[in-house]
């Protein structure tokens, strides 16, 4: 398998394609290797199908994979994820090998204790076995959904910052490469409040609804933070098909500079029509605008994407 490396300093790190196509251009190559990865997103906005895409594409480069699920069983993962993606035949072979690993709500279920005090809950052994399974099936890539369900169990910031910083530790020392789903409590993107765990882990990946018509909403991805890499700033429409997620690229020659697209960009007039993406409302064209035989308005805000 090939991976794109970069330099940070005198350290060379690897990145480590996901195999979403799309995900991997915006990423510019793919996840620095190890790095821990918030997923985002309103309910329908498809996360967990993602986490499982994500999975089962390191299964197909020989990439072991555990899903961790706080709240679904192992059986509907499994129903939903084939639902979803008819195209992935070898889920079952995968998980028979061990190439992946889905622990369920009946198998995490045993982390959810009550303190001495029996007046709050506690993660006893959570990060402890995490360390031993990752040896135990040789994973390189992890999906915990979602570590929302933790926030819940341990009311106290102190003490879910200091679990979440353990939990880190953990999945670094081992070189794990992890998404870690977050549900948000609204599916379109306004009022951003960023949480501890947007500055603790190393990347951030928001999945939105956008547009004003709500007949009409589009499903949306942004890289909101990836350290150690650079990546595409723009948020970028996607879809979920029987192939897995299709992620809706401007139809450029070279996508592999798409996220300088932001700059001096202009609208070619014989190029396919596409849906746009709405970042503000439309603005009223200026009418007092003498020159009306450019491609794009002036009022075009500055870092929106035109399709």
């Amino acid at each position: 398998m090939l991976c794109k490396a970069f330099t940070i300093g005198v350290m060379m790190k690897i990145k480590k394609p996901t195999g979403i196509s799309g995900l991997d251009i915006m990423l510019k190559g793919g996840i620095p290797s190890g790095n821990q990865v918030i997923l985002e997103g309103g309910p329908g906005a498809g996360k967990t199908l993602l986490g499982f895409e994500f999975l089962y594409r390191g299964a197909e480069k020989g990439e072991n994979g555990i899903l961790f699920s706080f709240e679904e069983d192992q059986e509907d993962i499994i129903e939903n994820a084939k639902a979803a993606f008819s195209s992935f035949t070898q889920i079952d072979s995968f998980l028979e090998k061990g190439k992946l690993t889905i622990l369920g709500s009946e198998d995490t279920k045993q982390y959810v204790q009550k303190n001495r005090d029996g007046n709050a809950y506690t993660f006893s052994s959570f990060i402890s076995d995490i360390d031993s399974m990752i040896r135990t099936h040789e994973a390189k890539r992890i999906v915990m959904d979602s570590i929302s369900v933790i926030k819940l169990f341990i009311p106290l910031i102190l003490d879910y910052r200091s679990l979440s910083i353990s939990l880190s530790s953990v999945l670094k020392r081992n070189n794990i490469t992890s998404l870690l789903l977050i549900e948000k409590s609204r599916s379109e993107k306004e009022d951003v409040q960023y949480q501890p765990e947007s500055y603790i882990y190393d990347g951030v990946i928001s999945l939105f609804f956008s547009g004003d018509d709500l007949d009409n909403r589009i499903p949306t991805l942004e890289i909101v933070k990836m350290r150690g890499t650079d990546h595409m700033y723009s948020a970028v429409p996607y879809e979920i098909i029987d192939t897995g997620f299709n992620i809706l690229l401007l139809n450029q020659s070279n996508l592999s500079d798409i996220g300088n697209q932001n700059k001096n960009q202009t609208t070619n007039p014989q190029s396919p029509v596409q849906t746009p993406v709405q970042t503000s409302k439309p603005q009223t064209p200026n009418t007092n605008n003498t020159n009306q035989g450019t491609t794009q308005s002036s009022n075009t805000p500055k870092n929106q994407i035109v399709f």
